[in-house]
């Protein structure tokens, strides 16, 4: 029970300290913030839960974070597809399966990083940073040492992306509008496309936002495909014997979103699966936290970072070339 009072405390600070102008205007979340916070309680107490503990972290991680996902989806409609067009639906794709490409190719290639950290990385630079690499992981079923890596190299160059747009803008050569669709194609969390997009205009916010929202709706056909992929690896690892099973949970993503465009939800109803699905996800993020340690972050090295550092490069330049010639 102590154990469960302390992540539900952790994941409802992080929301109220989300909500504050200061960590509002430098874009951290509160999926962010819950790590961060998870992080620091899991080195103030550092006795092992005990089975009953262990079995509510496990329950954190796993089916809260379904359930927010699934939530989520409830933020998303095919209307906003339309706002923008469907160029923006293509650019998206083309921007997620060049950060993939890239992501595997240098990860995996040059710097010789397992599969699973190249794909979380990559995942959570190409898709919608924390969300994306722990519904990733739903499928991928890394080490937690490697979701907590790549956590932090979406919270380092989302962040650095976030402050650089402001300074881009004035040699981007577009109207604020197409510069909101650069900005949500590209930058990595939406917490840190709204700051980005707030930064240049209302127009440019709106635009960032539905672009990013559109961004988040490739998701779930992105783990679709991923759990083919593997699954059909493993077949061929181990003979056969192996079939592919649909994430529940993705099924329920798009449930949701096709239930927000096709029927008029209650705004009030939106807005508490919203506050719901945030609690949710951020509850993942703190028993995530909780069971990380510095030194094992440290024996990562500095080959992340760098993957997330060309990752970043791709979406600032090979996103400005994409969102050039598509939109």
């Amino acid at each position: 029970m102590p154990r469960l009072l302390l992540l539900v405390g952790i994941a409802m600070m992080a929301m109220q300290l989300a909500s504050l102008p200061w960590f509002a205007q430098i874009g951290l979340s509160a999926l962010v913030l819950a790590i961060l916070l998870g992080i620091m309680a899991g080195h103030i107490w550092q006795s092992p839960p005990d089975i009953f503990g262990q079995k509510v972290t496990r329950f954190c991680q796993q089916r809260c974070l379904r359930f927010g996902i699934i939530l989520f989806g409830l933020s998303l409609s095919f209307q906003q597809i339309a706002a923008v067009g469907w160029q923006a639906v293509i650019l998206n794709i083309c921007i997620i399966s060049m950060i993939i490409i890239v992501g595997l190719w240098v990860g995996i290639r040059w710097l010789g990083l397992p599969r699973d950290v190249v794909i979380l990385i990559s995942a959570g630079s190409a898709i919608c940073g924390a969300a994306a690499i722990l519904a990733t992981d739903s499928t991928l079923k890394a080490k937690q040492q490697q979701v907590t890596v790549a956590v932090a190299t979406v919270v380092i160059f989302g962040t650095l992306a976030m402050f650089s747009y402001p300074f881009i803008f004035p040699y981007a050569g577009m109207s604020d509008a197409l510069f909101g669709i650069y900005i949500g194609s590209t930058v990595h969390e939406v917490a840190q496309a709204v700051a980005a997009g707030q930064s240049i205009s209302p127009d440019a916010l709106n635009h960032a936002v539905i672009t990013k929202l559109i961004r988040v709706m490739l998701l779930a056909p992105f783990i679709l495909i991923l759990g083919s992929i593997l699954t059909r690896h493993n077949q061929t690892a181990e003979q056969g014997g192996t079939t592919f099973v649909i994430p529940w949970f993705v099924l329920g993503f798009i449930a949701m979103a096709a239930i927000n465009s096709l029927w008029e939800v209650p705004l009030l109803l939106k807005q508490n699966a919203a506050l719901l699905s945030q609690f949710l996800l951020a509850l993942a993020m703190a028993a995530l936290g909780m069971q990380t340690r510095w030194c094992l972050l440290r024996e990562a090295g500095t080959k992340p970072i760098l993957l997330a550092l060309v990752l970043f490069m791709m979406l600032i330049g090979g996103g400005w070339l994409l969102n050039s010639w598509i939109i």
